[in-house]
């Protein structure tokens, strides 16, 4: 099911996480489905400084050359040596390649290809904060209750590691508690607590659209082989999928949800296989290819009739051959046989108006309708999973596309999967089939480099590459009912948690002010009256900042009184790392400061031999909220002489904190 559409089937809420009846329109739409957005780029929004190349504008620099892509710079963020790397596919070597080729001298390829593997561990040895990351397991918890009404699902599995170890896996709730619901009184029927199933570490779940994850990574694995190329119009490869400018949609458009089609078919309703294709043949686009975004399963659906054409192996076996079996993932499949029903988490309870079909509680077969009606094997929905074989999936990809020895894409593809294509849809960014920087649902996980996915059942995956850390949640959150769900608070709450357990370290190890993670909060750091005697005075200080792109932020201010008015002070920050200042002339700063602290500086000139009040001000204005605001050191001086000194008790005690709290983490 398409995002945020309303219609029936099993995919993925967005933003806004309204839903109608089937075949109705939708009750809401997030504002990235609403309309074509502007081809401008808003440079503020990463927050960071300017170092080169960025990954938006690599991915418009990316060409697709008979079959060879090619990578004309370095990937920031990715592996090291992975520039200049092509992606070549003639002599076949690729997926489930073993050792072959790529395993040169980069030390993450040479450790993924040692045959390491995950390990269960302590937050100490991940790397993590352990009352962080049980927080993460108690965020999970929470939903369980009223959410705010019913329980937003009836058990989860959560799980999170950083570098190859497991540090959190926990099960909660139940994988079959319902069984059945009447939509009338919108009441549910639990099963006696005898015969109810309690959900499991090792509980498979229905995956819904992170089905689309696997999907791209087998569509990427074949242009590795030449068999597939980028920007190729989808009707070289799939003849039948012409008419009303079908033509002019491009392989990139299907994985990036740029290809201008409508979100969503009945496919359930065509009784035959070959209704359905007329169906989808009979598809226009809604816009021209390349001039929107729009979240569609048809784009994925379409993606699984050319790989089949091309390979003349259907999408079940090439999952199998190409990903599970090589990476050992062996509870991952479309189709589990009746033998796992017992250790499936039950979804639905489908039966209209909600639901196109009525085929009582679901439970070990695959929720979506469309996926069910295509045999259980589509593009877009119908892998099973369980949460541990998305942890392998999620380590392979960190590793630039090995795990355990076993390499199924090479460090430049894994590198197209995380690169944003969408520069034309600021808030839309996608690479091949994942999603990034999300804070939708990934919450304070979400940064420039994230990159991930949700399905409609109530499943999600996030991976950050930039602290080399995984959350996975999985939830029947559609069971008994999808209408018992509403958008992805839980997903945001554990992504919040688990970003604060990746620690922010100070040079001095001691603690720095935080501004915290709450939405919707502010706070300041005022220091006490000062009045500098000369031009040469200067306000600097450390700060690390991870804030929404306009949804908040952190500021420098001045005034002549303590109660304001306070006007803007611009200021530079200059990586810690070194590098050129980048100038803040509006005194503020959001986004992203690349998990690097910064050192700031800020004039004040204007004040020299009058008195002025500074504050240092953090605001958070939108529902979601980045990994927060850190600042330490505060210091005012001119020349030799200081003004103020936070190192100094007696300055630090003049410092009034509102809103703010020293952390050590």
């Amino acid at each position: 099911m398409s995002q945020d559409t309303g219609v029936v089937g099993g995919g993925e809420d967005g933003p806004g996480g309204g839903r109608a009846s089937a075949g109705r329109p939708p009750t809401e739409l997030p504002p990235s489905a609403q309309a074509p957005k502007s081809a401008a780029v808003d440079g503020s929004r990463r927050g960071g400084p300017a170092d080169g190349l960025t990954r938006r504008r690599l991915g418009a620099r990316l060409l697709a050359l008979g079959g060879v892509l090619l990578v004309h710079a370095a990937l920031p963020g990715g592996p090291a040596g992975a520039a200049g790397r092509g992606i070549r596919g003639a002599d076949g070597a690729g997926a489930g390649s073993g050792t072959g080729s790529g395993a040169g001298g980069n030390p993450v390829e040479r450790r993924a290809l040692q045959g390491l593997r995950l390990r269960y561990g302590s937050a100490r040895q991940a790397g993590l904060l352990e009352r962080h990351l049980e927080a993460t397991a108690d965020e999970a918890g929470r939903f369980l209750g009223p959410s705010p009404e019913h329980p937003y699902y009836a058990g989860a599995v959560v799980l999170a590691g950083r570098g190859r170890t497991v540090a959190l896996h926990r099960a909660m709730g139940d994988a079959v508690r319902y069984a059945d619901y009447d939509g009338r009184t919108d009441r549910a029927l639990e099963f006696p607590a005898a015969e109810r199933i309690a959900m499991s570490e090792d509980t498979v779940f229905d995956l819904a659209s992170l089905s689309k994850l696997f999907t791209s990574v087998l569509a990427v694995q074949q242009m590795e082989r030449g068999r597939l190329e980028l920007e190729a119009p989808a009707v070289r490869y799939l003849p039948e999928f012409t008419g009303g400018g079908k033509e002019a949609i491009t392989v990139r458009q299907l994985l990036t949800h740029t290809s201008g089609l409508r979100s969503w078919a009945p496919f359930y309703q065509e009784p035959t296989r070959a209704g359905q294709l007329r169906l989808l043949w009979s598809v226009r686009p809604q816009d021209t290819p390349g001039t929107v975004y729009r979240y569609s399963d048809l784009n994925l659906i379409a993606l699984q009739l050319l790989l089949e054409r091309i390979t003349s192996r259907t999408l079940d076996v090439l999952l199998r051959d190409e990903i599970t079996i090589p990476l050992g993932m062996h509870r991952t499949r479309f189709n589990p046989p009746l033998s796992w029903r017992r250790v499936t988490a039950a979804t639905e309870v489908q039966r209209p108006p909600w639901s196109g079909l009525d085929r009582g509680l679901v439970w070990g077969e695959v929720h979506d309708e469309n996926a069910h009606a295509l045999g259980g094997v589509a593009g877009h929905a119908g892998v099973f999973g369980t949460a541990w074989d998305l942890a392998v999936l999620a380590r392979t990809l960190l590793d630039g596309g090995a795990y355990a020895g076993k390499r199924i894409l090479r460090p430049a593809s894994v590198e197209l999967l995380f690169t944003d294509f969408n520069t034309a849809f600021p808030g839309d960014d996608h690479g091949l089939g994942f999603e990034l920087y999300q804070h939708w649902y990934m919450g304070a996980m979400a940064t420039p480099h994230s990159a991930g996915h949700t399905g409609f059942t109530g499943t999600s995956l996030v991976l950050d590459p930039s602290t080399d850390s995984f959350l996975i949640l999985l939830g029947n959150s559609v069971h008994p009912v999808r209408t018992w769900r509403a958008g992805s608070a839980p997903r945001v709450a554990v992504g919040n948690a688990f970003a604060r357990a990746v620690p922010v370290r100070t040079r001095h190890g001691g603690p720095a002010w935080f501004s915290g993670t709450t939405p919707a909060a502010s706070g300041t750091l005022v220091l006490p009256p000062l009045t500098p005697a000369t031009t040469q005075a200067r306000l600097r200080c450390a700060v690390w900042w991870d804030t929404v792109p306009g949804g908040g932020g952190f500021f420098v201010e001045a005034s002549p009184g303590p109660d304001g008015p306070w006007q803007p002070v611009p200021f530079s920050t200059v990586r810690a790392t070194g590098g050129s200042p980048e100038q803040w002339p509006h005194g503020t700063v959001t986004g992203w400061s690349g998990r690097i602290w910064h050192r700031l500086e800020a004039p004040l000139a204007d004040w020299a031999g009058r008195e002025v009040h500074l504050r240092l001000r953090h605001e958070a204005t939108g529902r979601y909220v980045g990994r927060g605001v850190y600042v330490d050191v505060i210091r005012v001086s001119e020349r030799a002489r200081p003004l103020f000194a936070e190192d100094r008790p007696d300055d630090a005690a003049r410092l009034v904190a509102t809103g703010w709290t020293r952390s050590s983490d």
